[in-house]
């Protein structure tokens, strides 16, 4: 009795490390990241007041976020992840506006995005994915443009 019970918490204490990352599937772990990120940038251009030349950029930039979410989630389902776990955005508001903030919300997502990955599977997803977020990244740098000079 004594050496089983000395056996099974041998084997507890080895395995425990493992078991830690068990919840963890797949080797690429800026997904979900990224998911909440683009997230939080599609809400920020959504709840930004402004005029109907600033509306049409943030309406291309929600239609690419949209579309690279869409990527992305095929991107963390073929990796393996948990889509219903959201972590924290990875930007923090160092700029005034929601624009600023969407923007380097896109921009924290495309750097997770670039980790690297070595799933075969996932690369046109992942091409798909930097497609949608590099239009959207451009949509909204064009917006941020257009409302600091003014050319609204």
């Amino acid at each position: 009795m004594k050496l089983t019970l000395s056996a099974s918490a041998l084997l507890l204490t080895v395995m425990l490390p493992f078991a830690a990352h068990a919840d963890i599937p797949g080797h690429h772990p800026g997904y979900l990241h990224a998911l909440t990120d683009l997230r939080d940038a599609r809400w920020n251009l959504e709840h930004r007041p402004g005029d109907a030349a600033v509306s049409r950029q943030e309406d291309v930039a929600i239609n690419e976020i949209d579309q690279a979410i869409e990527a992305v989630q095929r991107l963390a389902i073929a990796d393996g992840k948990d889509l219903y776990n959201k972590p924290q955005e990875d930007v923090r508001i160092d700029h005034p506006g929601r624009l600023h903030h969407a923007l380097d919300l896109l921009k924290q997502a495309h750097n997770d995005l670039a980790q690297e990955e070595d799933n075969p599977t996932v690369h046109e997803f992942q091409h798909h994915a930097f497609e949608h977020l590099d239009n959207a990244i451009h949509a909204t740098d064009h917006a941020v443009h257009e409302v600091e000079h003014n050319r609204y």
